[in-house]
């Protein structure tokens, strides 16, 4: 018996071997932007471990837009070989894989988590690289301890747009599957849609069709430089967690207008605006973000992606089941456990085989069980 999260699932032309997806995780291990061993294995393990889709961590289209320092990049074309070295390894493994674009606005220079996670000073980023800065659709800082960001220009906004598509090129050039474009978790384009934090009087402000202008053309212009078979993602938080922010209804209208521009899947995230987020906390249980995912899918009927303390077998096929969503990602669960999906399998639909274990672990797995059964054949199906 096949179960639902080993069916494939087609986007466009790519063809998902099953719907489970490695989220982004963010590795802070890229000097200089370029990909290199520890990507090669820390993605490479995921697609050993039979992952349908593996997504990068967010991959910053200019140095200004970098979350941490070291952040991998693909803001120049000497960032292409080495993706293409991991993509590589990864399609030879039998998954698909793809890139999350980003651009960190007013939340960029940050410490990693293992260093606390603290805003950086102003000097200590331009310390670490002149290029950094911060920058936003309004003068308003991220939270307590980060600066105030500068206030976007016409022109600024144009071109952070076209280092979007370039990054799209080059993701093309290093032959991704996806790209998948990040507008959620309080980064640039989320603090553009959010009236916490976008009070301009232009065209990309004033009122929610306004706020929403640069997410929609940044999507319209990547579509286009696209290739038109293989498919977009993009990750909205869709709520932002802040008092008087963006809303459910909110995002609903968004993806409307994101599908209408060729935009495939949405990955439901949430939260990450401001500080505030501690106010208005969406309560973290198991699958705490599955509704989210459910009632978009409902309401547009576009492909959703449910992220979020997805750790079971068994609650990852019910939601499947149930219709929340088409994809479910893990992220720490895949860390915690490389074989997830080829566990989940396990746990499914019982392969004593090993059929879809890579052929080098294949042929141990099977030694191995043989040797189980006949120790415990009380214990074989």
């Amino acid at each position: 018996m096949v179960t639902a999260l080993f069916q494939p699932l087609r986007i466009r032309s790519l063809v998902l071997k099953n719907r489970i997806v490695i989220a982004p995780m963010m590795q802070h291990a890229a000097p200089g932007g370029f990909a290199n061993h520890w990507h090669l294995v820390h993605l490479g393990k995921f697609a050993l471990g039979g992952a349908g889709l593996i997504i990068t961590e967010s991959t910053a289209v200019s140095p200004v837009g970098r979350i941490g320092k070291d952040d991998a990049g693909l803001w120049e074309d000497a960032h292409i070989q080495p993706w293409r070295e991991v993509v590589d390894f990864v399609h030879q493994s039998g998954s698909a894989i793809g890139v999350q674009l980003g651009h960190a606005g007013r939340k960029a220079g940050s410490k990693a988590l293992w260093d606390g996670g603290q805003a950086l000073t102003p000097e200590q980023m331009v310390e670490a690289d002149p290029r950094w800065a911060r920058i936003g659709p309004s003068p308003i800082p991220a939270g307590p301890g980060w600066s105030t960001p500068h206030a976007m220009s016409i022109a600024d906004i144009e071109q952070v747009i076209g280092e979007f598509e370039s990054a799209a090129r080059r993701a093309d050039a290093a032959g991704f599957d996806t790209v998948e474009l990040h507008f959620g978790h309080g980064y640039l384009v989320t603090s553009f849609l959010s009236p916490v934090s976008n009070k301009r009087t232009d065209a990309y402000g004033v009122n929610r069709e306004g706020r929403m202008k640069l997410a929609v053309d940044l999507a319209s212009r990547v579509r286009a430089v696209w290739p038109k078979e293989k498919p977009l993602w993009c990750r909205l938080s869709v709520v932002d967690g802040a008092v008087d922010g963006w809303r459910e209804e909110d995002s609903i209208q968004l993806v409307r207008r994101l599908q209408a521009v060729g935009v495939d899947v949405i990955d439901c995230s949430s939260g990450g605006l401001t500080e505030q987020t501690n106010a208005l906390p969406v309560a973290r249980g198991l699958g705490f973000q599955v509704p989210f995912a459910r009632r978009i899918k409902s309401e547009t009927n576009v492909i959703t992606q449910a992220v979020g303390m997805i750790i079971d077998a068994h609650q990852a096929e019910e939601i499947l089941t149930s219709g929340s969503a088409d994809l479910v990602a893990i992220g720490r669960e895949a860390l915690f456990d490389p074989y997830w999906p080829l566990h989940a399998q396990w746990t499914l639909e019982r392969d004593p085989g090993f059929a879809d274990w890579h052929i080098r672990h294949k042929v141990w797995l099977e030694k191995r069980q043989t040797f189980l059964d006949s120790l415990f054949p009380q214990l074989t199906p």
